[in-house]
């Protein structure tokens, strides 16, 4: 025989689910919320996206506009991150003339009055030699220290709910990791012979190393600091006998860009010169072998010097 639970008996335990339903449902709802609630700070490149995440932690959300193995030049954001941008307590760009396919947005923040902090102003600006500003510090750790400096006040100036100590301790950790990049890299570098010590890339984006480290920039396949230009038939004649009489070996091509021209070149040079991809200007995806910053630089050091070693 079935018992029978009495009516008030039965509406009493429903009741009881139904408040641990709404108990448990308003948890969720809150920790969803808890986790929205996160300062948001946008971050145009990929390497500074990287940099920017070291230092903010968990503390707040980080939205990288550059997707891996992009070209900053020319990649394009969708509807819905455009949107987020004005919605940001702090958006890090680079400046100096690279997110081409950014100034729109980067005009519209502005108008929205996004405090917005480039790291290309935290710099010591090389110029190309065309006279344009080089927007490639990154290549120099050492200038990625004064970007870790400046980014890191205008977080505390900007999102005063962080944990300015977590950040600070984030900070000097972060630069002490760039102080023992640059020694493996002047290191590195200092095992190759002054005489070989000649760099060709696709286009001009190694001038801060050059500086840093003494290296000759004896030209680019692409003789400007975007890869939105193009060569011209002189511009490979030219480039191909300074290669000649530099006696070049190697030749650095961007990973992320197809290397066609740079082979045509190495064809057009009557010597024999390897082409090596090197991470410029994007990180990988986490699989690659550039998914930070710092492993971007090492896997670049390492490629570098042993292309033109001995």
């Amino acid at each position: 025989m079935r018992a029978t639970i009495p009516r008030t008996t039965a509406l009493l335990r429903t009741t009881a689910v139904l408040a641990a339903g709404l108990v448990l449902g308003t948890g969720l709802t809150s920790c969803a919320a808890s986790a929205d609630d996160r300062p948001l700070v946008v971050v145009t490149t990929n390497i500074l996206g990287d940099v920017v995440g070291e230092l903010v932690g968990d503390q707040a959300e980080v939205m990288t506009l550059m997707p891996p193995d992009a070209d900053p030049h020319s990649f394009e954001i969708s509807a819905r991150q455009a949107a987020r941008i004005t919605g940001a307590q702090l958006l890090v760009s680079n400046g100096l003339g690279l997110e081409e396919g950014l100034t729109q947005h980067l005009e519209t923040a502005a108008d929205e009055e996004v405090p917005i902090v480039e790291a290309g102003s935290l710099v010591d600006v090389l110029e190309t030699e065309s006279g344009a500003t080089d927007p490639h510090f990154w290549t120099d750790p050492t200038q990625m220290t004064s970007v870790v400096d400046g980014v890191t006040e205008a977080l505390l100036e900007e999102i005063p709910t962080l944990d300015a100590a977590e950040l600070q301790a984030n900070a000097a950790t972060y630069t002490a990791g760039l102080e023992a990049l640059d020694a493996e890299m002047a290191e590195a570098f200092a095992a190759i012979p002054a005489e070989q010590r000649k760099l060709v890339t696709n286009h001009h984006v190694f001038g801060y190393l050059s500086a840093r480290y003494d290296f000759q920039v004896i030209g680019a396949v692409i003789p400007s600091g975007t890869t939105l230009a193009a060569p011209s038939a002189s511009d490979l004649d030219e480039l191909s006998t300074a290669i000649e009489e530099a006696g070049v070996r190697t030749i650095f091509a961007d990973s992320s860009q197809p290397d066609r021209l740079v082979q045509v070149l190495a064809d057009e040079a009557d010597v024999d010169v390897a082409v090596v991809p090197l991470f410029t200007e994007s990180l990988t995806a986490e699989s690659g072998d550039a998914p930070t910053y710092l492993t971007m630089m090492r896997a670049n050091t390492e490629r570098i010097a042993t292309g033109l070693s001995p």
